[in-house]
């Protein structure tokens, strides 16, 4: 029993599952079986992590910026997040190796549904005039999201926020092709621009 259960659903101690992981496996691979002609369950195309990245441009000038999206991001996520620093000199931006620049999250299993179903129902419909996202993907069946202002989360409290910050979300499939990724992250519910043309 243990050998079929254990790569399908990981229950923690109170028997919690999160929603968009109960959906993947009761909805969404019953789908794709059926929409690609899949044999087996295996087959069927996973979300591997949600990769959340904050650059902080002006880091530079102010080093408190770096702290501030940490910890709008460890908010966010409910997951700590990483300072992330320069890889070497880029006189340019007069950047210094080593120098904090940012921030990063990964997220897996439960923080990773968790975050995604907050994501579709409540952070982008609050974006103003919100009238889906882009459905280009990077060619290897990942897809990259923009966020203009990281205010439509709601757990940054707009009234001590310093400083209007986008940030990154990276979602990263287990497949290699675009077709099969954006079926899947349409059927999690993200609102791509032509979903209802191409569905």
């Amino acid at each position: 029993m243990a050998k079929t259960s254990k790569p399908q659903v990981q229950v923690d101690a109170q028997g919690y599952i999160p929603t968009l992981k109960k959906k993947y496996r009761e909805e969404i691979i019953p789908a794709f079986l059926k929409e690609f002609g899949y044999k087996s369950v295996m087959q069927v195309p996973k979300l591997e992590k949600i990769v959340l990245n904050q650059g902080v441009g002006a880091a530079t000038a102010d080093k408190k910026l770096v702290d501030v999206a940490a910890a709008e991001l460890t908010a966010i996520t409910g997951q700590k997040a990483l300072i992330t620093r320069a890889t070497k000199d880029i006189s340019n931006f007069k950047l210094r190796k080593g120098v904090a620049i940012g921030a990063k999250v990964t997220l897996r299993d439960k923080k990773m549904y968790e975050f995604l179903d907050k994501l579709v129902c409540i952070a982008l419909p609050r974006i103003r005039d919100f009238h889906g996202i882009n459905d280009k993907l990077d060619g290897r069946g990942n897809y990259n999201l923009g966020i203009k202002e990281q205010i439509i989360f709601p757990e940054v409290d707009i009234e001590k926020i310093t400083k209007i910050m986008g940030l990154e979300i990276t979602f990263v499939t287990t497949t290699q092709k675009d077709e099969e990724a954006y079926a899947l992250l349409r059927h999690f519910g993200l609102p791509f621009k032509n979903a209802k043309k191409q569905a």
